[in-house]
């Protein structure tokens, strides 16, 4: 189970590793047509097109950050550490699905099978907070019960 786990990880950081990649691309494209944009006889139309770029590299930016973040997040996480509750870090596994404690970026699929990454922020992350095993929660009209800890 702590090799799925490890698995599971390893691929939350490639994606986060992806957007912060797509982000920094985006940023340096922007840059360098910036750069090499020259002022034409259209005034506004120029003025126009560098407000849109820089809304562009705005928007970037706040992708970055957020990438960024999720990158720091994910380096909090313990693999090693044993979980007695449902704490960051662990994988909940329930009788509706198993739970990766840490970021949230939704269903994932790992050796063809569906693994829920969310964080303590998502209102399902809320209800399993410091659970145990054996212990169940309800979550929109569902009866979810933890089987393991990991």
């Amino acid at each position: 189970m702590r090799e799925l786990k490890s698995k599971i990880y390893q691929k939350l950081v490639a994606i986060v590793d992806d957007r912060i990649d797509m982000a920094t691309l985006a940023i340096k494209t922007i840059d360098e047509s910036h750069e090499t944009e020259t002022k034409s006889s259209a005034g506004d139309k120029f003025e126009t097109g560098r407000t849109m770029m820089q809304r562009e590299r705005q928007n970037s930016e706040v992708q970055l950050r957020r990438a960024l973040d999720l990158k720091n997040d994910l380096f909090k996480v313990k693999l090693g550490r044993k979980f007695e509750e449902v704490d960051f870090g662990s994988m909940v596994i329930t009788n509706k699905g198993t739970y990766f404690m840490a970021i949230g970026l939704g269903k994932l699929e790992v050796e063809g099978k569906p693994y829920f990454c969310i964080s303590f922020a998502s209102p399902i992350g809320q209800l399993l907070k410091d659970k145990k095993v054996g212990e169940t929660i309800e979550f929109r009209g569902n009866k979810i019960k933890i089987k393991e800890i990991v």
